[in-house]
C-alpha cells in the first residue's frame, strides 16, 4: 500500500500569498513546485491572505487546518507560521500607535502557538525588511526595520518557551548587500528577487527538512545553520 504523503499548511499573510513576485508566484508556491518533484515530500497547502495579522490567523487558522487533511478523519502534520510583519505598522504617522501593541503581539502569539502545537507540528518564520524610505504604505501605515526587529524578537521568544522551530529572517537580509532591491516600490512586499531569496533559506532549514523527512532521505542537502 503505498504511503500517504504528510500535509504541511502555510498560514499567514501577503508573504505566503506571494505577492510581489510575478515570476515564481512567491516563496511558499518555489517550495510547493520544488516538492513536488520528490514524491515522498509533503503536499504544501499555502493559505495566506494579503494584510493578515496576527489576530486574523489566530481566528482562522484551525478551520483551515482542519480541513486539508486530505483524507477522511485525518489532519495535516504539519503548520508553518509565517505572520507578523503587518503587526509592527504604525498607523497614521511615524510614532503613531502600532497596528497592534508589541506587549498584545508577544501575548498573544504565546497563545497561538501553545494552541497550534497541541494538534500539530509547528514552525514558524521570522520577519523580513522594510523599506522606510518610501513610507508611508497606502498613504497611512508606517513600517520601520527597528519595530521589525523588536517584534521579530517577540515572535522568537514565544517559539523558545513554546519548543518550536523558528527560523530568523529579519538581521540575516539586513546583511545581504541588495537587499533594497528585493523590495517592491510599496516598502514592505518582496519582489520575485526576494521571494527567491526566502525560498532558498526556507528550501534549506535543517529544520524543516527534518520534519519533512527529506535530510534522512537524501533528497535535499540543507546549507544553513
Amino acid at each position: 500500500m503505498e504511503q500517504r504523503p504528510r500535509q504541511l499548511t502555510v498560514i499567514g499573510d501577503s508573504g505566503v500569498y506571494g505577492w510581489g513576485d510575478r515570476e515564481g508566484g512567491g516563496w511558499c508556491e518555489r517550495l510547493r513546485r520544488d516538492w513536488m518533484q520528490t514524491p515522498s515530500a509533503p503536499v504544501i497547502y499555502p493559505l495566506g491572505v494579503r494584510g493578515d495579522g496576527l489576530e486574523k490567523v489566530a481566528e482562522r487558522w484551525q478551520r483551515e487546518w482542519a480541513v486539508r487533511g486530505e483524507l477522511r478523519r485525518q489532519q495535516p502534520e504539519g503548520l508553518l507560521l509565517s505572520v507578523g510583519l503587518n503587526d509592527t505598522a504604525r498607523v497614521g504617522r511615524a510614532n503613531g500607535r502600532p497596528q497592534l501593541s508589541l506587549e498584545a503581539f508577544r501575548f498573544g502569539c504565546g497563545q497561538l502557538l501553545n494552541g497550534m502545537a497541541s494538534s500539530t507540528q509547528v514552525l514558524v518564520l521570522g520577519l523580513t525588511a522594510v523599506d522606510e524610505g518610501v513610507m508611508p504604505f497606502a498613504d497611512c501605515l508606517w513600517y520601520a526595520n527597528d519595530c521589525v526587529a523588536l517584534y521579530e524578537a517577540a515572535l522568537e521568544e514565544a517559539c523558545l518557551e513554546a519548543d518550536v522551530p523558528f527560523l530568523a529572517l529579519h538581521q540575516a537580509m539586513l546583511a545581504e548587500p541588495d537587499w533594497l532591491r528585493w523590495i517592491e516600490p510599496d516598502g514592505i512586499h518582496l519582489n520575485a528577487e526576494g521571494h527567491h531569496w526566502l525560498h532558498q533559506r526556507v528550501k534549506h532549514w535543517p529544520a524543516l527538512l527534518r520534519w519533512a523527512g527529506l535530510i534522512e532521505q537524501g533528497q535535499l542537502t540543507p546549507t544553513l545553520a
